[in-house]
């Protein structure tokens, strides 16, 4: 499964999925630092990204998500820091 974590998400967190069973890329590493959410959405979809992964909260309300050809998740800690992002992962994984 290919993975795009959004900028905001600590790059750390890749290294948290299996690489047996995950692809995970994040924005920086794709080099689209800087790149809106409508166009970025699009080019993850068009690069064949199983899912993306963010902690902007008002992304559900600045995008039509119901249709765009890829999931959408949004992360909701408290802290965007390393040890919240570790602490949500088992969910996630049920999740996907």
């Amino acid at each position: 499964m290919k993975l795009l974590l959004d900028e905001n998400v600590d790059v750390r967190f890749k290294f948290c999925f299996d690489a047996g069973i995950y692809e995970v890329l994040t924005v920086r590493d794709m080099e689209w630092n800087g790149v809106k959410n409508g166009k970025l959405l699009k080019l993850a979809a068009d690069y064949g990204f199983d899912a993306f992964i963010c902690v902007d909260k008002n992304l559900p309300y600045q995008q039509n998500l119901s249709v765009l050809a890829l999931p959408v998740i949004v992360i909701d800690i408290h802290k965007n820091v390393l040890p919240s992002l570790k602490m949500i992962y088992p969910s996630l994984i049920v999740l996907l």
